[in-house]
């Protein structure tokens, strides 16, 4: 049996994620917010777009409650809807999230261009059910303290909240370091990538939305921008990951180069799979599935449009949502200090051994 006709009879059983979406009772952005939960298993076939096969929907169509219950899974709010489900003013609701209590899911932007946050409903009722005494009376000091200092996690908390679901996606190294090269701007990416080759590799296996790069040219922008640390010590901790990773890369095998017969394919973790000649499976923030009171946080350059404002907190404080255990209450305001120095340490013996091992590039 040929590749092409092993490819056609794996179509045969697969459906593009449209359809999915279709038989799954699911809006596009929905959709795309079970894919990035891993509710839903795609796979790519040739390079080409993500594909579901139909035993996965015959699957998640053959579970108790279908499609109610799936839908509720993937439900998102925004501030006004997620004020009055919790019961406070949407100002309160406001101020917890800026705090960060609470953790975005996606975004979108208005037609004013402002980013306009959405958060999963099925979260803020968990949040409720843990966190009551954040919703009546007074806030407690360290939440009063990061608003008087004009945090803003929202940002921060959604792109370390979607890193995380990336790299657990990707078990390949050089598919782990292309999601944290993400994170840093050409300048810092070319301090720590050096090799031209290995940037643009790493730029041509970063993930791609699920639907294909959909969406205006202010909407991927604004993407871009909001996937990129924006504070001293949040940087350092993605250089130092990214760094981590790319010495793992490297010993695990060389980026392609201009003349090389061979490009290997990228591991996918636990949730995804391959197809025939796959790669990496994309994922994507999706399209909003509603659409709510507006977040309006403007950016100091106008030309780039409307972004989450800097944060002055000086902490890099990563969210990990998957963990039942955390309790914001108990949070300490992050410390007024520097970045950490363990992880200054760890950069410095990193770029020592990086120096001594460094390949010229051709």
């Amino acid at each position: 049996m040929t590749v092409a006709e092993a490819a056609c009879i794996d179509t045969a059983s697969t459906m593009a994620v449209g359809t999915a979406a279709r038989e799954l009772q699911l809006k596009r952005g929905e959709f795309a917010i079970a894919v990035h939960m891993g509710l839903v298993r795609v796979l790519v076939q040739g390079g080409g777009r993500p594909r579901v096969r139909k035993e996965e929907v015959d699957r998640l169509r053959s579970q108790d409650g279908f499609p109610e219950a799936l839908r509720e899974r993937v439900h998102t709010v925004g501030t006004a809807e997620g004020a009055r489900l919790l019961g406070i003013s949407p100002d309160r609701f406001t101020k917890l999230a800026r705090a960060g209590c609470l953790t975005p899911i996606t975004f979108y932007l208005n037609r004013y261009r402002a980013v306009v946050w959405l958060y999963l409903a099925q979260e803020l009722v968990e949040f409720a059910a843990r966190q009551s005494q954040l919703l009546v009376g007074k806030s407690p000091a360290w939440v009063r303290s990061r608003l008087e200092g004009g945090a803003d996690f929202r940002a921060r908390n959604w792109r370390s909240r979607r890193i995380e679901r990336l790299l657990s996606f990707m078990e390949d190294p050089w598919a782990r370091a292309a999601v944290l090269a993400g994170t840093l701007d050409p300048v810092q990416l070319a301090e720590v990538v050096d090799d031209l080759y290995e940037r643009a590799y790493l730029a041509r296996i970063r993930p791609e939305p699920v639907f294909g790069p959909t969406g205006s040219p202010s909407a991927r922008e604004a993407m871009g921008r909001l996937m990129q640390a924006d504070e001293p010590d949040e940087m350092l901790w993605r250089r130092v990951g990214l760094i981590m990773e790319l010495d793992n890369a490297r010993e695990a095998r060389p980026a392609p180069r201009p003349g090389d017969e061979w490009c290997p394919g990228i591991e996918l973790g636990p949730g995804f799979e391959r197809g025939q000649e796959s790669e990496l499976v994309p994922v994507t923030e999706p399209e909003p599935a509603s659409v709510s009171e507006p977040v309006q946080v403007f950016s100091p350059d106008p030309a780039f449009g409307p972004v989450p404002a800097s944060e002055p907190a000086p902490t890099f404080v990563p969210v990990r949502d998957s963990d039942p255990d955390r309790d914001p209450a108990t949070d300490p305001a992050p410390a007024p200090t520097s970045a950490p120095e363990a992880a200054l340490g760890l950069l410095a013996r990193i770029g020592l051994r990086r120096r001594a091992s460094r390949r010229p590039c051709r």
